[in-house]
């Protein structure tokens, strides 16, 4: 039987290389390369892309819808992972446990786009409760999300790693316009008409989202309270490999790096009466970026979902 063949267009990035070294290992598939010298020719980037199942672009938006028109012969089939194409018309939106049809949609898609990282937290918990009937559409939702330092990219890693100043060693607010790239996808895919205030934050650690909406209990349906609101997203999420809602919290900690070096993303609903928070914790380079981007490969190829994520 042939192997399906997959090209990583941007391999040299912190997604595409960490998509590589999850792939490297495969015996089901075969991974297609192309010389350093070679990765800005696109005569050679439109031979990798003939020869090839399945494209992943790791790319800067503008090249990545660049890429896309290298795609001629209606047979190749990409995941995206920039934030060129998630809200774009013709394409899937790679977050494989959204709803029970997603999985299908992603399967018999020719375009995917990988969800970005604080975006795929944020509609983990949002979605369900909007699909739901638990959160109104136009809830003035307000979000903060915190990331390690990786998920600024190669730049930011030699930040933190090799140039550390001292402003560095505390946690850093950014995204303070309120016009995060996020938003649109965040919006949309949640199914919300209005755009939530969201400010993310990068800290001193290297790897690890946490993601987390507070909700006025008074605002939502009658009778809701957190105790409602966990059981009504362990109950979407179950049976999910990947996503679990961890029991009620009390007093304690919520750390960011849980879930490191893996795709799984993990639920916590905490509150008091009146008032919920909710939280969505995973590896902001896994379930955020080459996990996510793994997992709807292999749905795409018809191969185990967990294969290479377990």
């Amino acid at each position: 039987m042939t192997k399906p063949k997959v090209f990583i267009d941007g391999s040299e990035g912190t997604t595409g290389l960490q998509i590589a070294r999850r792939l490297a290992a495969r015996d089901d598939i075969e991974l297609l390369y192309i010389d350093a010298e070679s990765r800005k020719d696109t005569e050679k980037r439109r031979e990798m892309f003939r020869r090839a199942d399945l494209v992943i672009l790791c790319l800067p938006d503008d090249a990545a819808r660049e890429a896309v028109s290298l795609v001629e012969d209606g047979k190749t089939r990409v995941i995206d992972a920039s934030t060129a194409h998630r809200t774009a018309p013709g394409w899937v939106y790679g977050f494989p446990e959204l709803h029970k049809g997603q999985r299908e949609a992603i399967r018999s898609a020719r375009f995917v786009a990988n969800p970005g990282c604080h975006a795929v937290g944020f509609i983990s918990i949002t979605h369900p409760l909007v699909a739901l009937g638990i959160l109104p559409k136009d809830y003035p939702l307000t979000c903060f999300s915190l990331t390690g330092y990786t998920g600024g990219g190669k730049k930011m890693i030699y930040q933190y790693e090799q140039e550390k100043t001292a402003e560095l060693y505390a946690p850093r607010l950014y995204g303070l316009t309120l016009s995060h790239k996020h938003l649109p996808e965040m919006t949309k895919i949640a199914g919300l008409t209005r755009e939530p205030v969201f400010v993310p934050v990068v800290d001193d650690y290297d790897c690890g989202m946490a993601t987390t909406i507070m909700l006025h209990n008074d605002l939502l349906p009658p009778g809701t309270t957190a105790r409602t609101i966990h059981e009504a997203l362990s109950g979407y999420y179950a049976g999910e490999t990947f996503i679990s809602v961890a029991p009620a919290l009390g007093e304690g900690y919520l750390t960011a790096s849980w879930g490191k070096g893996t795709n799984f993303m993990e639920i916590t609903v905490s509150g008091r009466e009146g008032m919920t928070v909710v939280t969505s914790r995973f590896d902001n380079l896994g379930k955020g970026a080459s996990g996510s981007a793994v997992q709807n490969m292999n749905i795409m190829l018809g191969l185990p979902e967990t294969a290479g994520l377990l």
